[in-house]
């Protein structure tokens, strides 16, 4: 909801292109820094706990973003938010896959649960273009009752025999892979207004972290990700291919609020319901990606869904003052759906494919962290190249979106690299031998 309000937050708090992005990407950190902790918190405190008490502070995290009065602080809330949403994803997924024995019941589920996801996305859309009108704060305030009900809910149907994994917490990995990826994003974001020498240490402290959460993983008694899961070819195409997908897509979408609300002069309205048919069409479609993966296998799914992301990034290459929504906007979005239905779903089934239950919490963990790591990178990028670039807006624009192809260009490759596996089943029996 909050990428239609960035305009209208950034005129009543007075902050700048690049302080914006990081109301976008304070969650986003939050979120992809501690969603290995929360996953592996999901495994050993219970699932259904752990979702539970994370949504009452997704709850109270909301609230505050709509009461603040400084850029600062917004963003200070949404990091909370995110951290809240990175222990409430991982244990929502999985208490899906360790509900539903693999195949066709659990490829079903998963759909459901695309769907479900793109439904609140699309309705998030909508919603935040009519809320946005009367204030951004609204985009705030209303997910506390939702955030409020699903606690209820889930308190009342989620059953309370909770399956917990036996082991540990590896708190200085957390905190180690946490503040490399805050390091990495503050760096390329930051790169075009500072010295080379300053780019250059604080990206080389990036990877020292990195490294050092790598030495920590192969010595700790109970490491936060069992880095031998990634050695299976599937899981680590799987994390690279929701990397790249989210990390092209937020990145579209940051650059695209900013062309149709910015350059355009659309209101917040117009500009979700521009987005609205991608997010329908995934609505629509994703429950029956499960019995399509049965067929024909999640590579061929994600390879075709790749194809149609860059298609529809194309698309948006051919703007200008005075778009075509049909002839442009529309068909250009269709594609992003289409992308998103095969792709999503499908790399989902794929990154939980034959993961014992233990370690499902992980996995989800993994698959979440990847997406919004690709999402904080990919940001910062297209900011980087937003808030340095001068002339025409609507080339600046353009190379924006470059960005998000190259990357969907890496994702096919990628992608292609899988098809020799042609069935969940065999991807199974790969994982078997790790």
């Amino acid at each position: 909801m909050v990428g239609v309000a960035l305009p209208s937050i950034q005129a009543e708090l007075g902050m700048s292109t690049a302080a914006l992005q990081w109301v976008v990407s304070g969650y986003v950190l939050g979120y992809g820094g501690l969603l290995l902790l929360g996953g592996r918190t999901a495994d050993l405190l219970g699932r259904r706990r752990v979702l539970l008490v994370a949504l009452g502070v997704f709850a109270g995290a909301s609230l505050l973003g709509g009461l603040v009065d400084n850029g600062a602080l917004l963003i200070a809330a949404r990091f909370v938010k995110g951290v809240s949403a990175a222990f409430t994803a991982p244990a929502a997924l999985s208490i899906i896959t360790t509900t539903f024995a693999e195949g066709p019941a659990r490829n079903r589920a998963l759909s459901i649960f695309t769907a479900c996801a793109a439904s609140g996305f699309s309705l998030g859309l909508v919603l935040s273009g009519f809320l946005t009108e009367l204030g951004w704060r609204w985009t705030f305030l209303s997910p506390v009752p939702v955030a409020l009900l699903a606690l209820v809910l889930g308190s009342r149907l989620i059953p309370r025999n909770d399956h917990r994994a036996e082991g540990g917490y590896d708190v200085l990995g957390a905190v180690t892979i946490t503040a490399s990826m805050l390091l990495l994003v503050f760096t390329v974001v930051e790169a075009p207004e500072v010295s080379v020498t300053r780019t250059a240490l604080t990206g080389a402290a990036s990877l020292g972290l990195l490294a050092l959460f790598l030495w920590l993983e192969r010595r700790v008694r109970h490491p936060l990700v069992r880095l031998g899961i990634l050695r299976a070819g599937h899981l680590a195409r799987a994390n690279i291919g929701i990397m790249i997908l989210f990390g092209s897509y937020i990145g579209f979408q940051f650059a695209a609020m900013q062309y149709f609300q910015n350059m355009l002069g659309w209101s917040a309205l117009e500009t979700a319901l521009a987005f609205l048919p991608a997010g329908l069409l995934v609505a629509i479609t994703s429950t029956k990606i499960g019995s399509l993966a049965d067929r024909f296998g999640t590579g061929r799914l994600i390879v075709a869904g790749t194809v149609a992301l860059i298609g529809g990034y194309v698309m948006f290459l051919r703007v200008d003052e005075t778009p075509s929504f049909w002839g442009l906007v529309f068909p250009g979005m269709v594609l992003l759906g289409i992308a998103f239905a095969l792709s999503f779903p499908s790399l989902n089934i794929q990154a939980v494919a034959g993961v014992h239950d233990d370690e499902q919490g992980l996995a989800s963990g993994l698959l979440n962290t990847s997406g919004q790591v690709g999402g904080a990178v990919v940001l910062a990028i297209v900011t980087a190249v937003l808030t340095t670039g001068s002339g025409d807006p609507i080339a600046i624009f353009r190379r924006a979106v470059v960005i998000s192809v190259v990357f969907a260009l890496l994702g096919l490759g990628v992608a292609i690299s899988g098809l020799r596996f042609r069935s969940v089943k065999e991807q199974e029996q790969v994982l078997e031998t790790v």
